[in-house]
């Protein structure tokens, strides 16, 4: 860095008129390159701009880089992407896109089109029609290519294609005919069957099942006898519950007009302890129950507001009338 301020301004325009560019001289120096600007004449700058383009105007027009530019327009033309001629030619994709003029260069969609059709071209047809008549859909061979599916049925003729939603099912493969004489004859011979499975293609015991019992070399195949019957155990009454008070009893309340639920409730068991001892023709239906369990008429608003005049709360009245707090309240 120049530390004197009187000698800066000469040493700018020296570097500068030397051919160093405005960039350097202020990496040089330390400055900025707005410094190094206010340094040199104005008119020096626009020389130095004129003299740039003539060089990269010159340049254009040797034969290296008209060699260059051809080999990129002929590239570009037979498909490729700006990226694989770059990479081609071993220059920058900036270098490629300079040396194209803007007709020259493909629009985005015309670039996607050209990528797709040459993937497809890269697809083997002749083993795409042969996995399709062999039961491949067109899904599967697109997933297997790795492409759209409709690429695929481009590739497969019309006159093959399948109507919607039939594939053909595999043939069944031939079952192979066993010889149980040679089996059996190897077998004697000193042949495992594991060897004679190995041989025709079939598990061992498969080979098991065509030899004697007298001429198997083997253990013994184990019959586990059936288990004996279990007896049956006399079916005994079941245990009841024991309730404080008899069967009778219960059913006079219920007779009476009291619920299977109160009787419960006052007993302390469940409501189908009840209902069990209570005979099927006895028990009231629904809308019975309804009927019987309905508040009596007599009861209406102005007795209530005398219940209440007396001082008498929400839920002693609901108990001295038989109802609940809430259809007292309702009522009243």
């Amino acid at each position: 860095m120049v530390r004197d301020s009187k000698a800066l301004p000469a040493l700018i325009r020296r570097r500068y008129r030397e051919g160093a560019s405005i960039a350097v001289v202020a990496r040089e120096l330390g400055v900025s390159k707005g410094t190094v600007q206010r340094h040199v004449p104005a008119q020096e700058r626009r020389d130095a701009a004129a003299a740039a383009r003539q060089r990269h105007q010159n340049r254009a027009e040797q034969p290296y880089e008209k060699a260059l530019r051809a080999q990129v327009v002929r590239l570009y033309r037979s498909g490729m992407p700006q990226q694989r001629v770059a990479a081609t030619l071993k220059i920058s994709v900036q270098a490629v896109t300079a040396r194209l003029d803007p007709s020259q260069r493909r629009s985005r969609q015309e670039a996607a089109r050209l990528a797709v059709r040459q993937q497809g071209e890269l697809l083997p047809q002749d083993e795409i029609i042969a996995r399709y008549l062999e039961g491949a859909t067109i899904a599967e061979l697109g997933q297997l290519y790795q492409v759209h599916p409709s690429t695929v049925r481009r590739r497969i003729p019309g006159n093959l294609i399948r109507p919607r939603g039939q594939t053909p099912k595999p043939r069944p493969r031939p079952r192979r005919m066993l010889a149980d004489e040679e089996i059996r004859r190897r077998y004697r011979a000193g042949e495992s069957s594991y060897a004679l499975a190995r041989e025709f293609g079939v598990s061992p015991h498969t080979i098991r099942a065509r030899i004697p019992d007298a001429d198997w070399r083997g253990r013994p195949a184990r019959k586990v006898p059936p288990p004996p019957p279990r007896p049956l155990k006399p079916r005994t009454a079941r245990n009841r519950m024991t309730l404080p008070i008899p069967d009778e009893e219960i059913l006079a309340r219920y007779r009476s007009g009291r619920s299977a639920s109160a009787i419960a409730r006052e007993l302390g068991v469940d409501c189908r302890t009840i209902l069990r001892r209570i005979p099927q023709a006895e028990r009231r239906t629904h809308l019975q129950a309804l009927q019987l369990n309905r508040p009596a008429p007599g009861i209406d608003a102005a007795s209530i507001q005398a219940l209440r005049s007396r001082g008498l709360t929400w839920v002693a009245i609901a108990a001295e009338v038989g109802l609940s707090v809430k259809t007292v309240r309702a009522r009243g």
